[in-house]
């Protein structure tokens, strides 16, 4: 962990952003000397005990300190990146953006725009904008570019700079440059407010004829629950007697969350066991009969299906619950605790677990095997690039599950 924790730190030293902030008064000649001599500079000391490593950050964030002017926080904070990256690929040190984003995906709201962005070379392209948010009221629509942010051009600038410019505090007002479809740039004030994320989409009756329900979750947030409930209720009140649930392109969020998912069409049984270092991360989430939905039902994953979608679709797989259908998921089966720092706004997001299928099957690098293998022709309701969404006639693995809920086809496997 010292070697990665030293190497990070002598990456920084060559990045013309950190050097800039961190560094800006520095001799270039005195940091480079520096970072070629820092390795050196430990070669004799121990490194056995935390207590060593602790020793030895103080050691070098005196030495960057005393002969350089860094920061001994901007120090310690390099050294524990570098570190904790060498645990596992999910472990790794939060900035204070990175932590407040997380914690807005947790909650299932933001203060910002509402948009979801892509950043290009030369742009930020607007991927989809959120129904009811500032930028919609605005006039933005998915396929619009921003160029401008306050005095910023896009074009002459790091993209994710300019991304970090339109955040603020709620209720300020930011000064943006959008290029639409027809070529022209205006101008725009847009005021940043509190976002609620919507993570059930798309809810409809896919199929009359044999009223097959649809609905799509993007992740599993504090009010997937709840958003989850509603959505299928409109689905009863419009006549659905089978569902359809896709997390295709689902990356994850709250265990909990996806458990109560699951508890919802399974009556009984296990749902997901975790295991940890600490006897604290054992234990067995089951279902429990109340509120359940005993509906037939066909559960949609593909490669990008992670984490918490892997356990709502492992549960239903193994349960026999329903088809699971596509294509083998992303296999990402470990837990993450967020800790907040009390000396620096920064965050460390840590593996604290791994979890397991009802049936006892690790989900880490396997992921879960569909019960009815597709091939994914198009990707149901995702925007396109000019924030339109696809039609649902497009897409092979929801044919296949309309095609296996049809009213003959349920009967007849159910009687087999």
């Amino acid at each position: 962990m010292m070697l990665h924790g030293t190497a990070a730190l002598e990456v920084a030293l060559t990045e013309e952003k950190f050097v800039g902030r961190m560094l800006a008064t520095a001799d270039p000649v005195a940091v480079e000397r520096f970072r070629q001599n820092v390795h050196h500079q430990l070669t004799n000391r121990s490194t056995a005990t935390r207590f060593d490593l602790r020793a030895n950050v103080a050691f070098v964030a005196s030495l960057a300190k005393s002969e350089i002017g860094l920061s001994p926080t901007a120090t310690a904070l390099e050294f524990m990146s570098g570190a904790v990256s060498t645990l596992d690929p999910y472990t790794r040190l939060l900035s204070g953006n990175q932590l407040d984003e997380m914690f807005s995906n947790i909650e299932g709201n933001f203060v910002g725009l509402g948009i979801e962005l892509k950043a290009e070379s030369n742009a930020l392209h607007i991927l989809s904008v959120i129904p009811g948010g500032p930028a919609e009221e605005a006039g933005l629509i998915g396929g619009d570019r921003i160029v401008r942010v306050e005095t910023t051009e896009t074009k002459t600038s790091d993209p994710g700079y300019a991304a970090d410019l339109l955040r603020g505090p709620e209720k300020s007002y930011v000064s943006i440059g959008v290029l639409g479809a027809d070529g022209h740039v205006r101008d725009l004030k847009v005021q940043r407010r509190r976002v609620e994320v919507p993570c059930v989409e798309n809810v409809h009756i896919v199929d009359s004829a044999n009223h097959v329900g649809y609905l799509r979750l993007t992740n599993f947030q504090k009010t997937t629950t709840r958003d989850v409930e509603q959505a299928l209720w409109d689905l009863h009140r419009q006549g659905m007697k089978s569902l359809i649930l896709d997390v295709r392109g689902n990356p994850g969020g709250l265990l909990s969350a996806a458990v109560e998912v699951a508890d919802r069409f399974l009556g009984d049984g296990r749902i997901v066991t975790t295991r940890g270092r600490n006897a604290r991360e054992n234990y067995d989430y089951t279902a429990h009969r109340p509120n359940t939905w005993n509906i037939p039902l066909a559960v949609l994953i593909d490669r990008d299906s992670a984490s918490a979608s892997e356990i709502f679709a492992g549960a239903i797989a193994d349960s026999g619950r329903g088809d699971v259908i596509g294509e083998t998921s992303y296999g990402k089966g470990s837990v993450q605790g967020i800790f907040r720092m009390q000396s620096a706004k920064f965050g460390l997001c840590l593996t604290t677990a791994k979890f397991y299928s009802p049936s006892g099957r690790a989900i880490s690098q396997n992921g879960v095997t569909p019960s009815v293998p597709v091939e994914p022709t198009y990707i149901a309701a995702r925007p396109n690039s000019n924030g339109e969404m696809t039609t649902d006639r497009e897409d092979a693995v929801l044919q296949r599950a309309i095609s296996r809920l049809s009213d003959d086809n349920w009967i007849s496997r159910r009687t087999q």
